[in-house]
């Protein structure tokens, strides 16, 4: 299965590395229009079983999400485009409610 995330909502607080404070994913299925918000370890783990989250631009370019681990041990979802880490996450709106 295949979501596209379309929001986040990070933590409050210092934190070291930027997509560790990321809390929450707002994503789309695209394929059926089920949507949801889901906590970070909760969609590190659905990737991690071999699932796939993605951004997509405004062109429709789509950047994978890959699993990294901080420094502290936290795992945090990030986007690869090109072989190399990117920010696409971070450059998404706060989730709604």
């Amino acid at each position: 299965m295949s979501v596209r995330i379309r929001c986040i909502n990070k933590a409050h607080g210092h934190h070291e590395n930027p997509h560790e404070a990321i809390s929450h994913y707002g994503w789309i299925n695209e394929s059926n229009n089920e949507s949801g918000k889901s906590e970070r370890q909760c969609m590190v783990d659905w990737v991690k079983q071999g699932n796939k989250a993605y951004v997509k631009d405004n062109l429709g370019n789509v950047a994978y999400c890959q699993v990294r681990r901080s420094s502290r041990g936290t795992e945090f979802l990030q986007t690869y485009a090109d072989g190399k880490p990117t920010d696409n996450l971070l450059s998404l709106p706060e989730c709604q409610a």
